[in-house]
């Protein structure tokens, strides 16, 4: 059975990765996010197949960078333990560590552009579109921005 890792940043994003439950039963999946008050849950129904990163959001600048340093670290660990085939994320910036160690180790990407932008890029987007094997956009009007990526529609 494929290995598969679904990681993203907590909220929104990961809102829209769990709309792919489906799929996490058809593959050796596991699944990583941010820990946070409301993602803890989760442990109970993924167990070992689940893994925390550290929270951090672009509104604290001065501490932003450390977390975004210490987690690409956690995410190096993570990828050798769970050792993905696949990488599936819908961003954000939790995500593209992941993705680049994937690349770099031959794990196929596929980055499915949050549907919050109908007309402009992430910052992930913009850094993942260039190497991934698979860009999903949601709304059509992104493919402007995006021309290699392919129209999927809403997850939701």
């Amino acid at each position: 059975m494929k290995r598969v890792l679904f990681i993203s940043s907590t909220g929104g994003h990961l809102k829209e990765l769990l709309q792919l439950k489906k799929m996490f039963n058809k593959y050796d999946s596991y699944l990583i996010t941010e820990k946070t008050s409301s993602t803890l849950n989760l442990k109970k129904e993924y167990g070992d197949k689940i893994g925390y990163l550290i929270y951090g959001s672009k509104d604290h600048m001065l501490v932003y960078p450390f977390k975004l340093l210490f987690n690409c670290f956690i995410s190096l660990y993570y990828f050798i333990k769970f050792r993905p085939k696949y990488i599936i994320t819908t961003g954000a910036h939790t995500a593209g560590p992941m993705c680049c160690i994937g690349k770099i180790f031959k794990s196929k990407i596929i980055y499915i552009e949050t549907m919050a932008n109908i007309n402009e890029k992430t910052i992930t987007g913009r850094l993942v579109y260039k190497f991934a094997d698979l860009f999903i956009v949601q709304w059509e009007s992104m493919l402007k921005l995006y021309p290699k990526a392919v129209y999927g529609g809403f997850i939701f």
